[in-house]
């Protein structure tokens, strides 16, 4: 469906191993529930994730559906401009792919970099990089659950736990508006 790049979340396992050793010291903090509602059978049609907050809202007609807090690329502040620099995309995207059987635990894909980015990247003579994707956990590492959300640990994308991802991965389809704010 889509390529791995070299700057993909593939490159995160040792960040996830840190992830790891941090649940056994904080353990007893790693129930970080879900905000919202149940988001019921309806379809999201809006996405959008602020960054300063931790939070991803899944939306149905101007509709909150249910909130989900997220870890985020390394470098969380700042808009991401190039490949490898750890930073998570701000601004307008679409889900373009959904792959259940991806290495960390099912994704949905979105359309970075849009327009805006590769103009950026253009002027900056830089590779903007790609393969952005909202996704669960590796392989093997499901185990560490909410207490993943304790420290940004991804090359860029967003991430939930294993049953959180099952639970968005339902509700959205390929064509679902990404909103990704500072």
């Amino acid at each position: 469906m889509f390529e791995l790049a070299s700057n993909s979340c593939a490159d995160t396992s040792r960040r996830i191993g840190l992830v790891g050793a941090l649940v056994l010291l904080a353990l007893p903090c790693a129930t970080l529930p879900s905000q919202g509602g149940q988001g019921a059978a309806q379809k999201v049609d809006l996405i959008v994730i602020v960054k300063s907050t931790r939070t991803m809202t899944l939306e149905s007609g101007g509709r909150v559906l249910k909130t989900y807090k997220v870890a985020l690329g390394g470098q969380p502040v700042g808009p991401k401009h190039q490949q490898g620099d750890h930073k998570t995309p701000e601004g307008d995207y679409l889900v373009d792919a959904k792959n259940p059987h991806s290495q960390f635990h099912m994704a949905l894909h979105f359309s970075y970099p849009n327009a805006q980015d590769r103009v950026w990247a253009r002027k900056a003579g830089a590779n903007p990089g790609g393969d952005v994707e909202i996704h669960g956990l590796g392989k093997g590492y499901g185990w560490i659950g909410p207490a993943q959300r304790l420290s940004d640990w991804t090359d860029g994308c967003i991430a939930v736990t294993n049953g959180e991802i099952e639970e968005i991965y339902k509700l959205i389809s390929v064509g679902t508006r990404v909103e990704i704010r500072p």
